[in-house]
């Protein structure tokens, strides 16, 4: 077992939102949800820019790839 505390999907969702939010403003939803003939699916929905989507084998891989595509999004739009 080691020493670091999984995190929970409530918790990651949590992080994605507040994210999303500092950088983008107005944020609809954040949720995940279990697609049957995909997967995993988790989504951002604003209210401004079209939706985020990112799959994933199981739930909490499907966050860390949308946060991992929100975080690229974000930094390309500091770069500039």
């Amino acid at each position: 077992m080691s020493n670091k505390e999984s995190k929970s999907i409530e918790e990651r969702i949590e992080r994605i939102h507040k994210m999303a939010k500092e950088h983008f403003g107005e944020v609809r939803f954040v949720g995940i949800k279990l697609h049957t003939k995909i997967g995993w699916v988790a989504k951002i929905q604003f209210d401004e820019f079209d939706s985020l989507i990112a799959e994933g084998d199981n739930a909490e891989l499907a966050l860390k790839n949308l946060r991992k595509r929100l975080k690229k999004i974000i930094d390309r739009y500091n770069m500039v």
